[in-house]
């Protein structure tokens, strides 16, 4: 992966000048995390998580936030990620957990990996196809984005750092008209209302909306493993792009039916596998919000997606090692997997980040830095209990998605229930 400097070869976590990080850098490095997550997740969320209830979203949200903001730091102060400084997280939990922890991240992180690039793929083209009415099919769509947004990933880290502030301020903008857009709409709802069974089924896209550490290797790097920089960093931007996430999906729960006779609701997105800005779309009925919709979609997914794409490649770099030198070979590794994907399952959009949070992000960012924290802390200790819960938490996560894939957990909306709660 390429990255602007290594800092002090000392481990001292200076920058070149002699000094800390400056607050410029970290603040545009905290942005690349409020990138990676203000994507596909925050347009499924209201869809996914929605048919749970207000309170158990919201609540359940925050939960999981800071859940997955614990993960990433302890990740970010391995002194591992300090010492060696051209290691991807494979190298990484080889190091600390042996090489069943090496390929286990690998098996995982090749599922987030993949995962999410074929679902922002698909994300896009599904929200282009259902608001433009141009004619194009969804895989035309498809193809279209791929070849704008891959060619902004292949440029590396340094042009990511550096277009993800205009990027960032574009999607702030079009998310703000948004908003403006949808208060009119607003209605009164039963915000006691609940469905836990539902909220464990959102599980897993809950954990998808909150990840960002395939960036953690990335970020250590650009602020030179200053230890307070990094946590500031991650602090802040994943704290951005939660702000960001619950402040749509409660304007999109209180603006969209949970359930309705005419199929503009949540509950008919979330069977439809399509984002949360179709139904919006066909609610308001405004060219200005279909074209801001489309927009923040694109911006949002295209954030995470060269993210994710920069992060992918240095992934396999890493796994590769002398085995595949060329940047082409690399190149086609990262990229054509998930395009084919997508082609061939244009829909695939809910369903690709239901796989990833069960399969690949809880396992490699809950679960392996559950098992790091039992490793490393003293019989009895706070740290030891705390690598157990996270463990618990994510063979949670795991088993829920394991069983919803096999057909042992079958859970949908309950729709007579919402239709007693219907907005007024």
């Amino acid at each position: 992966m390429m990255r602007e400097s290594r800092g002090d070869r000392d481990g001292s976590g200076e920058a070149e000048a002699g000094g800390a990080p400056s607050t410029g850098r970290m603040v545009t490095t905290a942005l690349i995390v409020t990138g990676n997550m203000v994507g596909a997740g925050i347009l499924a969320l209201p869809v996914n998580l929605g048919p749970s209830g207000f309170l158990p979203a919201v609540l359940g949200s925050l939960a999981m936030w800071a859940i997955m903001t614990s993960t990433g730091l302890i990740i970010a102060r391995q002194p591992f990620l300090r010492e060696n400084e051209s290691a991807d997280l494979p190298t990484f939990f080889e190091a600390v957990l042996g090489p069943c922890g090496k390929w286990l991240s690998v098996a995982a992180n090749l599922v987030i990996l993949y995962g999410l690039l074929t679902a922002y793929l698909a994300g896009v083209a599904s929200v282009a196809a259902n608001s433009c009415g141009l004619g194009i099919p969804t895989w035309g769509w498809l193809l279209l984005y791929f070849c704008a947004a891959t060619l902004l990933a292949s440029f590396g880290s340094g042009l990511l750092r550096r277009s993800n502030v205009l990027l960032m301020t574009v999607m702030w903008m079009l998310f703000g008209a948004l908003l403006v857009m949808v208060v009119p709409h607003f209605r009164k709802a039963d915000l006691s209302a609940g469905d836990l069974t539902f909220f464990t089924s959102g599980l897993p896209i809950l954990v998808t909306a909150f990840n960002f550490h395939n960036v953690v290797p990335t970020l250590c790097r650009t602020l030179n493993h200053d230890r307070k920089a990094i946590t500031k960093a991650i602090w802040l931007g994943s704290g951005i792009g939660a702000f960001m996430t619950l402040l749509w999906t409660v304007a999109v729960m209180v603006t969209l039916p949970m359930e309705s006779a005419d199929g503009v609701s949540i509950i008919a997105a979330f069977k439809a596998g399509v984002p949360a800005t179709v139904p919006l779309n066909q609610l308001i009925q405004s060219p200005l919000f279909v074209d801001a919709s489309i927009g923040f979609a694109v911006v949002a997914m295209t954030t995470s997606y060269t993210a994710t794409g920069v992060a992918l490649t240095a992934f396999l770099k890493d796994v590769a090692g002398e085995r595949v030198r060329g940047r082409a070979a690399i190149w086609l590794m990262t990229f054509l997997p998930p395009v084919g994907i997508g082609v061939l399952y244009p829909d695939i959009f809910l369903e690709a980040l239901n796989v990833v949070g069960g399969f690949g992000v809880g396992t490699l960012f809950g679960i392996l830095p559950g098992i790091l924290l039992v490793r490393q802390g003293a019989p009895g200790s706070r740290t030891r209990r705390l690598g157990w819960l996270l463990v618990g938490v994510f063979i949670c996560v795991l088993l829920v998605e394991l069983a919803q894939e096999t057909g042992m957990l079958q859970i949908s909306p309950d729709v007579e229930y919402w239709s007693a709660h219907r907005f007024h």
